[in-house]
């Protein structure tokens, strides 16, 4: 009997199906092995050759019976193999079960494929190898970084700014892009402009064109480059005030000439296939997902056998996907719709594995899922297409641009048109038509009316769970496979709220970030975190001792720590009062505080006086049913919702914000 030991029980019996001879399938459920919970857990001491790091692992508490029949099944079985993920968490599994099971005389195998297809399966049951002890170190590196982080720090933060703070050495990064897109947002000027937009009739047809270019220049080089500094170009003239386009719009006369008229066709190239990060921006985009629930989606599907593995920052195809696929679009649309070869993608991530796949379907020709919940079919049917799609003819459009001259005034009206669909014919998104009058050079035409557009300079949003993935991955902090628990941690800490979908920093989680910064400026720098990441990967590479950047981390940060200690004063953090004396003692003032289930309302004399209620939030407008106010509820889970005052008189509630009052 050979005995195979994957992570999940789906995945095996997934596997099981494609298996032939005596083979046994169990899981681990996990790790089985890790650092303790409730201590260090690493012995560090320095000798003649440099600091030693030795984690102290220990078995999980909750597996020993587990382990124990592992155990018992290995005795019995003539080989091992080791079917972990194919990644350093999955190899990091593989090892740990290695060193406790592995007896002398014993057989081991590990094997590694990146879909669980019969043909996967075979090949990678038929090759065989062994641990790559490499991404175990650079697995073990990541575990003892953040344990010295998480382990000196926290109790740091305990001593200077609340007890149970916790500290980590990427999701504090997060937090502080969270924190500093705030303050960019308060000192934000908001600056009015207005644009003039003339429309025309020609032949019956309404043309508009905006005022493109006005040698009166409304708007001084060195105001423009104030008002508009790190935002859009704009391509029209921009006026400071209204009472200028209107005098502007005095002057302009009874017709224009058509001055040129410009045709130009563009091809617009199919999206890449998805990797990780990009499946999470797109899941939390579409369908507000948070990225903690993309990726469990994600994992039934890879262990049911549809999509290839979900961890991933690679944009490669395999050959033979991308000779199916193309067999496939052929079949179904015609040779038009098809480039002349395959596509490749090969990601901007200096470190990426693309020797790995991209997220992919198994089987081209499974369009749909049966037996699959919701979640599941929704989000394999968006791999599906991104993957098929990526293969597919470039989008070809006509763009239109008409330029007519009046004096010292040009005009210009731009309009765009579909002559083929290509990858548009898969994913049913084209552009709609924005079609121009036919006119010719010289042509006259009259003045219909004359518009001012009134617009203002925005500030930057609030980071969304898709746009924090993204200016995680673009600045290299943290990797594929922790982009959701980053999130889900700085969340779970009380550190950010997330409203109407947007990260909002609470004043515990500025105090925290403000904290770290002020003491601890490398670990917060981003550059910092980045290029220890690169360090990582060049010990997963194999370039470089585990330890090497242990290292040289640990020595400065120890010593950082303990002067902090030291010489830092603590931080008062201000809470919010709401303006009630309280019940209970009638001394206090009733504040708003943060518990493990969200905000609740306590006296300020806590703990002399132990008096609380639940914080009900005002929403901000009434209910559609009954006319009460709306508050803001949370779930047992900690998700946000409406609900109506009145309950359980009045039972309305709603996830999002309904439109004017209405029910949403």
């Amino acid at each position: 009997m050979k005995l195979v030991i994957v992570e999940s029980p789906t995945k095996a019996r997934t596997i099981s199906r494609f298996l032939k001879g005596d083979y046994q399938l169990t899981a681990s459920q996990g790790h089985v092995r890790d650092l303790p919970p409730k201590r260090f857990g690493i012995k560090i001491e320095e000798t003649p050759k440099g600091w030693r790091f030795e984690p102290q692992y220990q078995l999980v508490k909750e597996k020993k019976p587990l382990l124990a029949e592992l155990k018992k099944e290995a005795r019995q079985a003539e080989e091992v193999i080791l079917a972990t993920d194919p990644d350093r968490e999955g190899e990091a599994i593989a090892w740990h079960l290695w060193q406790l099971l592995a007896k002398p005389g014993q057989k081991f195998r590990r094997v590694v494929f990146h879909e669980i297809t019969p043909a996967a399966i075979k090949k990678a049951f038929q090759e065989g190898g062994e641990i790559n002890l490499d991404l175990v170190a650079a697995q073990q590196a990541r575990r003892v970084l953040d344990r010295i982080v998480g382990y000196k720090l926290s109790p740091l933060l305990w001593r200077k700014i609340k007890r149970g703070l916790s500290a980590g050495r990427v999701q504090s990064v997060a937090l502080r892009l969270i924190v500093e897109r705030e303050r960019e947002i308060a000192a934000f000027q908001k600056h009015k402009f207005y644009q003039l937009a003339a429309g025309f009739a020609p032949g019956g047809q309404r043309l508009v064109a905006t005022l493109w270019r006005w040698q009166g220049q409304p708007v001084e080089k060195k105001e423009r480059r104030r008002l508009f500094a790190g935002w859009q170009q704009l391509r029209t003239t921009v006026f400071a005030d209204a009472k200028g386009a209107e005098k502007v719009a005095l002057a302009i006369g009874s017709e224009a000439i058509v001055q040129a008229v410009e045709e130009k066709e563009r091809q617009r190239q199919p999206p890449p296939p998805l990797a990780t990060a990009s499946l999470q921006r797109e899941a939390a985009r579409r369908w507000g997902w948070s990225p903690k629930l993309t990726m469990r989606v994600a994992q039934s599907l890879y262990e049911k056998g549809w999509i290839t593995y979900h961890r991933t920052d690679s944009l490669n195809l395999s050959q033979v996907f991308i000779g199916t696929a193309r067999r496939w679009i052929g079949k179904k649309w015609g040779k038009k719709y098809l480039p002349n070869q395959g596509r490749q993608y090969h990601t901007r991530a200096k470190v990426a594995q693309e020797a790995h796949e991209a997220i992919r379907p198994t089987e081209v020709e499974r369009e749909e899922l049966a037996g699959a919940d919701s979640r599941q079919r929704r989000l394999y049917r968006f791999i599906w297409e991104r993957a098929l799609a990526s293969q597919m003819a470039a989008a070809r459009l006509l763009e239109t641009k008409i330029i007519l001259a009046d004096g010292d005034f040009t005009w210009q009206a731009r309009g765009v048109r579909l002559l083929f669909p290509g990858f548009w014919q898969l994913l049913g998104r084209p552009p709609e038509d924005s079609l121009l009058p036919k006119l010719k050079k010289g042509q006259k035409v009259a003045y219909q009316d004359l518009g001012i557009i009134e617009q203002a300079t925005q500030p930057p949003p609030r980071y969304t769970p898709a746009s924090l993935v993204a200016i995680l991955e673009k600045k290299g902090i943290g990797r594929p496979s922790t982009y959701a628990p980053i999130i889900s941690l700085i969340q779970d800490r009380g550190y950010v709220e997330k409203k109407e979908g947007h990260f909002y920093p609470t004043k515990l989680g500025i105090a925290v970030s403000d904290f770290l910064s002020r003491y601890f400026p490398k670990i917060m720098s981003l550059p910092f975190t980045a290029q220890l990441e690169d360090d990582l990967d060049k010990v997963a590479a194999g370039q470089q001792e585990w330890e090497k950047p242990v290292a040289e981390f640990w020595q400065p940060f120890i010593n950082k720590v303990e002067k902090t200690l030291a010489e830092a004063e603590r931080v008062k953090i201000e809470l919010e009062k709401i303006g009630e004396k309280c019940p209970k003692c009638g001394k206090g003032e009733l504040v708003i505080r943060h518990g493990k289930y969200g905000k609740f309302v306590a006296c300020s004399r806590y703990p002399e006086c132990d008096y609380t209620r639940p914080y009900l939030e005002p929403a901000g407008f009434n209910c559609p049913d009954c006319g009460a106010p709306v508050v803001i509820r949370y779930t047992k889970k900690g998700r946000r919702f409406y609900g109506c005052s009145r309950y359980p008189k009045c039972k309305w509630a709603s996830w999002k914000k309904p439109k004017n009052g209405a029910r949403s």
